[in-house]
């Protein structure tokens, strides 16, 4: 596996791109939601190389090598010299079919040497628990990571990118096949729950309605104070901590609307009825240690260096982490060495599993790793 790591800024990405010494068979594009000129950008490596698959989505940050920028493209060009891959996407124009859409996905990229799925999913208009639990419906024994898009801070507009250009409610996969490709992967997150347990009395799906049979609006908001009147995005320093009973483990969950009206909240995954949730806070050296152990558990699982580390990390953990977010990146870097080029971006929502031996879960607030490399 050949890899060369490129960040295209908006005036001089035409240069950029002529620093390509490889012939790639796959592009990786995290594209900033203000890069206007990312249609060109695609236009000129479809030209350039036309038979390189090409996916990607949109950001709240971008991640090249150490460095998390904004208004950039992280652009990763990858040549496969031992494993296969294949492109497909799925259109998505209602939230209620997110499961469907991740069946009809898995079911286009099963083969028998299927070795892993890396996903990429619209970050507003799908329910993304369902489209994880739709793929492993199909690829019950293969490992999937990935991450949904985002739109910096505004929860507006996202659009992920396939073969076919930009769309929005679509979601678009990467399988590799072969023996020969290594994956290493993991999701951590560091933060510290405060506050008393509350019953979750009414939800359906990804839709919270009442906590101990109050309006969950309106006991959320009484958790914020001030900062009540920056919702939704002041949700993401604040996230809910989900556990469906005591032996389960913790799954963190983000907002990404309100409803004033019905006095709900809508998140990136499933709350379920029944199960239990407490607040959430930052804990800043936490956060950075996550992201090491996460680094950690990805390279137990390679036991060797890798040539490519995709970083999918939270918006809440960047405006938590604020001027120290690359404190994050190095942590990463520190423990996965030097040979690994880095790439990746700041999500609305994170693909994976746990880690070697744990179900693929979508996650929120969390650093999320996936390692690759040919032996």
């Amino acid at each position: 596996m050949k890899v060369q790591q490129i960040s295209l800024s908006l005036h001089t990405w035409k240069d950029d791109l002529s620093h390509i010494s490889i012939e790639p068979d796959l592009f990786l594009l995290f594209i900033s939601p203000e890069f206007k000129e990312r249609q060109d950008v695609l236009d000129t490596l479809r030209q350039k190389f036309p038979e390189a698959t090409i996916t990607g989505c949109s950001t709240a940050g971008e991640i090249s090598g150490i460095n998390v920028k904004d208004r950039t493209v992280s652009l990763t060009a990858i040549k496969l010299e031992k494993v296969s891959h294949e492109q497909t996407h799925v259109k998505v124009d209602n939230m209620k079919f997110s499961y469907k859409a991740g069946r009809e996905l898995g079911r286009a990229l099963k083969k028998e040497d299927l070795r892993h799925v890396l996903v990429f999913s619209d970050g507003l208009n799908i329910n993304g628990a369902d489209l994880v639990s739709g793929l492993q419906s199909k690829l019950r024994d293969v490992s999937i990571t990935g991450g949904l898009a985002a739109d910096g801070p505004n929860f507006s507009s996202t659009f992920v990118i396939n073969n076919d250009g930009i769309d929005s409610n679509c979601i678009v996969g990467i399988g590799f096949y072969g023996d020969a490709l290594k994956v290493g992967y993991s999701s951590k997150g560091g933060w510290d729950s405060f506050g008393i347990e509350r019953l979750v009395t009414k939800s359906h799906k990804n839709v919270l309605y009442e906590l101990d049979g109050l309006p969950a609006l309106t006991v959320y908001k009484s958790f914020l104070g001030e900062e009540a009147k920056n919702l939704p995005s002041s949700a993401l320093l604040f996230p809910l901590c989900m556990r469906n009973n005591e032996s389960d483990k913790p799954l963190v969950r983000t907002v990404l609307s309100v409803d004033e009206e019905k006095q709900s909240m809508t998140f990136a995954g499933n709350i379920h009825q029944g199960s239990y949730v407490r607040l959430m806070k930052a804990n800043i050296d936490r956060l950075i240690n996550g992201a090491g152990n996460s680094a950690k558990i990805a390279q137990e699982i390679i036991k060797e260096s890798a040539d490519l580390a995709i970083l999918i990390s939270c918006v809440g953990r960047r405006l938590v982490l604020k001027q120290l977010i690359e404190e994050e990146v190095e942590a990463v870097r520190d423990i996965i060495g030097d040979k690994p080029e880095i790439t990746g971006f700041y999500s609305y929502g994170e693909i994976a599993p746990n880690g070697e031996f744990s179900p693929c879960e979508l996650h929120n607030q969390t650093m999320t790793i996936t390692t690759l490399t040919e032996c």
